[in-house]
């Protein structure tokens, strides 16, 4: 009765339109009057006590490294950079888009940022070379999905800290599988550009093309290397990798490339503290709910009806796909991480999956929830950029998720897809 009024009271906010992170604690405070399962105190407890966390403060640097690339004309060298390469191909403006959505991916570590700062040039650019209105916006908003897949990655973060993983292993874990669904995605766009005669931009690629793109974009190149280089080199944890990527990106969108000024930073800083907030209080609450449902001993049920289905791992790891996409439909995924982490963690470890491994076999469904209805998130700014409606996108995004969908399969039956790195580095 205590999981019901919990589970019940927090879809009854979310359908009042309550955010989710005050849903969360809204939800854990009646559970708390209801069943007296602890103090209320603990409430305001959790919200201080679960973000006291060295780990944690990478979340609020890695999201104003973002912000910052994002309005530092970085995503438009990126673009070029990417021209170069694929821009030749049938259907190049569409790969160049995943492909800069993929190296905005490595610096940024979020979804809706990678979609917002390669859309706003990627979407009107595909529509002024003939490209569909809907197909352009899809593409970007699919392969934005990636923000949080290929590293540094913020939901990595979080599940590094819910799960006592090692972040470091989560970044590099996650490329080859990034990778792996933005060729998927650009093989995708390649058939549906040939489809549609969409041609590319004329241009043969020369190594005197390519030197010149990489030059050009090197400062921004060079970020993901420095992230990760230095965080698997020893030289600086997670965190203090994120605050090396403010200052870095600081330097090179104010000093080097010149787009982003001492009068605008100040924006830049509001619009970071705003989303790290949001962020923040959903950690708090969802720690505070997560707290009821293992004194309600939930996770425990959790476990002993998927074990009860089944003792094949395939067949147990298919149902918490299942589950981990549906949830991804209506959840944040912050929340999502937190909430379901120590329910769902234990039962992949009792049937032998690495926790590596996991994290981004719950990561990729989380990120396939950034282009899903009712929520979404990449399916609602894309829609901002382009003016479509959500139900004309989302239908525009089939394709993606599919895609998305085949990719997510490999991850989950192949191990060695999201491990190869992770052990060729030890």
């Amino acid at each position: 009765m205590t999981a019901l009024v919990l589970f019940g009271s927090f879809v009854f906010f979310l359908l009042l339109t309550v955010p989710i992170g005050i849903s969360l604690g809204l939800a854990s405070l009646v559970t708390i009057l209801y069943a007296d399962v602890t103090s209320v105190e603990y409430l305001a407890q959790s919200l201080v006590q679960s973000t006291d966390s060295f780990p944690l403060m990478a979340v609020p640097f890695f999201i104003l490294a973002g912000e910052i690339m994002g309005k530092g004309g970085i995503s438009e060298r990126l673009f070029k950079l990417a021209n170069v390469f694929v821009g030749n191909f049938t259907g190049g403006f569409a790969m160049a888009a995943v492909l800069t959505c993929m190296f905005f991916a490595a610096i940024s570590g979020s979804g809706p940022a990678t979609v917002a700062a390669v859309g706003g040039i990627m979407i009107p650019a595909m529509v002024g070379y003939g490209y569909d209105k809907k197909f352009a916006t899809a593409v970007v908003v699919a392969a934005g999905a990636l923000g949080i897949i290929i590293p540094p990655s913020i939901p990595m973060v979080i599940y590094g800290v819910s799960g006592s993983v090692s972040i470091g292993d989560m970044f590099i874990a996650g490329i080859i599988p990034g990778v792996l669904i933005g060729v998927v995605m650009m093989a995708w766009s390649y058939i549906y550009s040939k489809k549609n005669n969409y041609k590319g931009n004329g241009e043969k690629f020369t190594f005197k093309r390519a030197l010149s793109g990489i030059n050009e974009a090197k400062w921004a190149i060079f970020i993901p290397i420095l992230i990760l280089g230095g965080i698997y080199g020893g030289i600086f944890t997670p965190t203090e990798a994120a605050v090396v990527a403010v200052v870095y990106a600081a330097i090179i969108s104010i000093f080097v490339y010149k787009e982003l000024t001492f009068k605008t930073f100040p924006k830049v800083l509001k619009d970071a503290a705003l989303t790290s907030a949001t962020i923040l209080i959903i950690i708090g609450t969802a720690n505070a709910f997560g707290r009821i449902l293992t004194m309600e001993q939930i996770p425990r049920l959790v476990a002993d009806s998927l074990l009860s289905v089944s003792s094949n791992p395939l067949v147990i790891l298919l149902l918490i796909n299942l589950l981990l996409l549906f949830v991804g439909m209506f959840m944040d995924t912050v929340a999502a991480i937190i909430i379901l982490v120590p329910i769902l963690l234990p039962i992949a470890i009792n049937i032998g999956i690495d926790p590596i491994q996991f994290g981004i076999i719950m990561i990729v469904n989380l990120a396939i929830g950034f282009i899903t209805p009712p929520v979404g998130v990449n399916l609602f700014v894309g829609s901002g950029i382009s003016g479509l409606s959500i139900e004309s996108l989302a239908k525009a995004t089939v394709p993606f998720f599919i895609a998305m969908i085949l990719s997510l399969t490999v991850i989950t039956v192949i191990p060695e897809v999201s491990l190869f790195l992770v052990e060729f580095f030890k």
